[in-house]
């Protein structure tokens, strides 16, 4: 660690947005002394036990990890026995409890992917592409005991127009990264104070669910047919709920088929093409309208 980073400090996170960061922060010389993250997960039909990317990543950087199922002081004081002057927040599923925020004589550090007050809560990105929004971008904000809640210290946009959920993540990740960057050696200094939100403008995102994905046919067959709201609305849940949880819908034969990849035709018509999908138990294939699979 080179003098710019004198002070010892915590990541917080887990998923790919959470990796994108801490891989800009190790590159930059600003490497945390511990990783806290998520515990392995049980993923995909086989069930493999999966580390999150963040962990991987530490791994192969030789940084301390720690990932607790529950998140309270008992635990932690227990566990971890050092001292942090700051911590820094990207994507950590768990809510930081109130006497572990005191731990930090700095204060903690929020990458969210939004322009805060808007787009609170679990799912920003998501939720910013499912509305259509053409710009989104990254907050650096200084948690406090409410989500997502307290005072800004800086804040940059970047379209996201047509991008699909990984595009997007994985442009504002870089973007977070080349923020904290360059705000981190201003903040360790104190030359710089964060502002309040605005409140009153606050809106607020939920947890994405499985359900969230599922198209009824009848409005997928609308929409083919050139129902412009329809094709919108689809359009916007592809591009933001695939790979995870995923967008599907059952046929009349009572098959899942999943619909991975769409376009808009060009305007005035703004028509739903599907692209590519996923028939149950095959193999994603280029979506064929003669194939009758919708019938």
């Amino acid at each position: 660690m080179n003098s710019n980073t004198g002070n010892n400090f915590i990541f917080f996170g887990s998923p790919k947005f959470a990796e994108i960061i801490l891989n800009n922060l190790i590159k930059s010389d600003f490497e945390p002394h511990l990783i806290v993250s998520s515990p392995d997960r049980s993923l995909g039909r086989k069930q493999i036990i999966t580390p999150p990317p963040a962990k991987i990543l530490a791994e192969k950087n030789s940084i301390k990890i720690y990932q607790p199922e529950k998140l309270d002081i008992k635990n932690w004081q227990s566990e971890i026995s050092e001292n942090f002057d700051f911590a820094i927040v990207a994507a950590y599923s768990k809510i930081i409890p109130k006497e572990i925020l005191k731990l930090f004589p700095l204060g903690i550090i929020g990458v969210h992917p939004s322009l805060l007050p808007k787009y609170r809560g679990a799912s920003p990105i998501q939720s910013a592409i499912l509305s259509g929004e053409e710009e989104s971008g990254v907050s650096l904000y200084l948690i406090d005991e409410k989500m997502d809640h307290g005072p800004v210290f800086l804040k940059k946009k970047i379209s996201i127009k047509e991008k699909s959920y990984p595009k997007a993540e994985e442009a504002l990740a870089i973007l977070g990264g080349e923020m904290l960057v360059n705000f981190l050696p201003d903040f360790i200094s104190g030359k710089i104070s964060p502002l309040p939100q605005n409140h009153a403008a606050a809106t607020f995102t939920k947890k994405i669910k499985t359900e969230d994905g599922f198209i009824e046919l009848s409005l997928l067959k609308k929409a083919l047919a050139g129902d412009p709201i329809l094709s919108k609305t689809i359009y916007q849940k592809i591009l933001a709920l695939n790979p995870n949880p995923g967008i599907y819908t059952i046929n009349s034969a009572g098959k899942r088929i999943k619909l991975l990849s769409a376009a808009l035709s060009p305007s005035p018509d703004k028509k739903l093409i599907l692209k590519q999908i996923q028939p149950e138990s095959k193999t994603p294939t280029s979506y064929l309208p003669s194939s009758n699979l919708f019938s």
